[in-house]
């Protein structure tokens, strides 16, 4: 079992629209079938810690690349990805 974490800084103040993003695409993977349960953080300024920073992680039972074979990615998550990496 891996546990998968990808980590996105932000610009100051954007970390709560990115993590909303980030929720969104996780969320099309996810019903996609392609995804385990996940879970998505950022630090709103209020608590100690790095700001500016959303965290994704989740798990699965192997590392896969996207680009393999027979593999297709869902629309709704590309078109999101292109919002969050502009």
């Amino acid at each position: 079992m891996y546990l998968i974490r990808r980590i996105y800084t932000t610009k100051p103040g954007e970390a709560r629209n990115v993590a909303m993003r980030v929720q969104k695409q996780a969320q099309a993977y996810r019903d996609a079938g392609q995804r385990s349960p996940f879970r998505v953080t950022y630090n709103g300024g209020t608590l100690p810690g790095d700001q500016n920073v959303v965290v994704l992680d989740w798990t699965d039972d192997s590392l896969m690349s996207p680009s393999r074979e027979g593999h297709s990615l869902p629309q709704e998550a590309l078109d999101l990805g292109g919002e969050i990496r502009p």
